[in-house]
């Protein structure tokens, strides 16, 4: 039996490790994520664009350590601040969607 065997996908992994979605355990893994994908966004643009934290902090009229506690999944952000950071200090267009 070859090592390829073994492999599982990344939903396969997170049913077995968060349960089935709608269970409170996967619920607040998928919350996590979400948080933790906005600030790795946040993070991926602002490299290419070659901006530090500091740098895009003054463009979107915060500072350093609040981009940086977004970033690394210690702050939650709210709508008007992600949009201003998106929009002010990346110079991108912020779009949302729902899902159901």
């Amino acid at each position: 039996m070859s090592k390829a065997t073994n492999l599982k996908t990344l939903d396969q992994f997170i049913d077995e490790e968060y349960g089935p979605k709608g269970t409170a355990k996967r619920d607040k893994f998928e919350k996590g994520y979400e948080s933790f994908k906005i600030g790795f966004l946040i993070q991926q643009a602002r490299l290419q664009k070659g901006m530090t934290q500091e740098e895009l902090a003054e463009k979107c009229g915060t500072n350093k350590g609040y981009i940086s506690k977004i970033e690394n999944n210690l702050k939650e952000v709210r709508i008007s601040t992600l949009q201003k950071i998106v929009e002010l200090g990346l110079g991108g267009q912020l779009e949302l969607s729902i899902k159901l």
